[in-house]
C-alpha cells in the first residue's frame, strides 16, 4: 500500500470535517493519523492527514479539491510501505 501525507486548507464550517471524511472513505482510503487546527482568524481549518491505500493519491487530491469549503490540498509524501493487518512490515 502506498502512504500519503496531505495538508488541507478549508473554510470552517461544522460539517466540513465530516465532508472530508466521508470523501476519504468513499474514494478507497484509510486515514492512519490526522490533526486538525483552526487558523489565527477563526475563518480557516488546516488539516493535516497521513493515509493509506492502493488507489492513486490523485484521486483523490481532485474529489477533495472539489469540495464548496476546501480551500487547497497538498501532498506532500509519497512513499511505497506494507502493510500487514495494521501493522507496517516494510518501507520501500
Amino acid at each position: 500500500m502506498m502512504q500519503h501525507q496531505l495538508s488541507i486548507e478549508a473554510r470552517f464550517r461544522p460539517e466540513i470535517l465530516e465532508r472530508i471524511l466521508r470523501v476519504v472513505r468513499h474514494r478507497g482510503f484509510q486515514v492512519r493519523t490526522m490533526n486538525m487546527a483552526a487558523t489565527n482568524n477563526a475563518d480557516s481549518i488546516n488539516i493535516e492527514m497521513t493515509i493509506v491505500s492502493q488507489r492513486s493519491i490523485d484521486l483523490l487530491s481532485a474529489q477533495l479539491s472539489k469540495l464548496l469549503d476546501v480551500v487547497c490540498v497538498e501532498i506532500h509524501q509519497q512513499a511505497s510501505q506494507k502493510f500487514t493487518h495494521g501493522q507496517l512490515v516494510e518501507s520501500i
